[in-house]
């Protein structure tokens, strides 16, 4: 019997809520995406490990999905289990100065949970399509902020299905990147250090930050957030705009018109469109600047 359904079968037997299937488009901020063989949604961190051990134990290949902000899933879809962070690791809980949220929480979320006590620092991150656990994952920033300003330690699973706990400065923190990657362990909460602040300074701030957005960013189209990594000593978006490549398509995917750092889904793109597209302007901007522009958006069973 195909593993898959074994895979299905034991989950169900544990009362893991589990799909066959499922379209994964509905799932990523892209809007892009075949079918996960199996989508999970396990409910709180029990259940969580034991949806993780289960697929290890069936040799079912896994993806952690929060938000799907900064993911593009294959036309074909995951042969695997596609598992949902959202129902398992959402809780955010204030103490004192310091915040710990799930790694399924919206960061927007969080920072409304900072504001609402009244603690500054996160302000950088409100607009941020996606979850903590991504957040932390990938140690996104904007507006010259970043999680690793903020964060003070972490909350996982190791490889033999532990709980694990490991200080921020152990995580390897740097541009776009953390000791996450490549390895098979979850991020399960992250705990933030903030500082007292006045409540209407930092609604000010979140505001002007967010109103930065909707004038620059294409937010009326799907998209991963920022397609490319910014090289060292320029910005991708400058680049791609200097190399006259603003509206370039590739069938239903498109540099956007409004800032060339972001490809966006102007309606029926397929994941083959943006990784097309995504290479033409890798290897323009290469030739006619000698810079290198790195996908910042994962690709997922390509």
């Amino acid at each position: 019997m195909e593993k898959q359904i074994l895979l299905v079968e034991a989950l169900q037997k544990e009362n893991i809520i589990c799909r066959e299937n499922e379209p994964l488009a509905g799932h990523t901020t892209m809007k892009i995406g075949g079918p996960a063989r199996v989508f999970c949604q396990p409910a709180g961190t029990e259940q969580l490990i034991r949806c993780i051990q289960l697929c290890r134990e069936h040799q079912v290949e896994y993806y952690l999905l929060g938000k799907g902000s900064n993911t593009l899933f294959a036309d074909s879809g995951y042969p695997g289990a596609v598992i949902c962070l959202d129902e398992a690791s959402s809780r955010i809980q204030v103490e004192d100065d310091q915040i710990i949220a799930g790694a399924g929480a919206p960061l927007h979320k969080v920072c409304r949970a900072a504001l609402n006590a009244e603690l500054g620092g996160l302000e950088f991150a409100y607009g941020i399509p996606g979850s903590v656990g991504g957040a932390v994952y990938m140690n996104a920033g904007a507006y010259g902020g970043e999680m690793k300003d903020v964060l003070a330690e972490v909350y996982y699973i190791d490889e033999n299905g532990r709980m694990q706990t490991k200080p921020a400065e152990e995580l390897k923190l740097g541009y776009r990147t953390s000791c996450f990657m490549d390895t098979d362990q979850c991020i399960v909460a992250a705990r933030f250090v903030l500082h007292p602040a006045r409540k209407q300074e930092i609604e000010d701030r979140m505001e002007d930050l967010m109103e930065r957005r909707r004038s620059k960013q294409p937010l009326e189209y799907p998209s991963a957030g920022s397609t490319f990594k910014r090289p060292q000593g320029a910005f991708a978006g400058a680049l791609i705009e200097q190399c006259g490549l603003k509206g370039m398509r590739v069938g239903g995917a498109a540099i956007s018109e409004k800032h060339c750092g972001f490809v966006v889904n102007l309606g029926g793109a397929t994941c083959r469109d943006v990784v097309e597209l995504t290479q033409k302007v890798h290897d323009i901007v290469l030739e006619k600047t000698g810079f290198v522009l790195e996908r910042e958006i994962r690709v997922v069973g390509e």
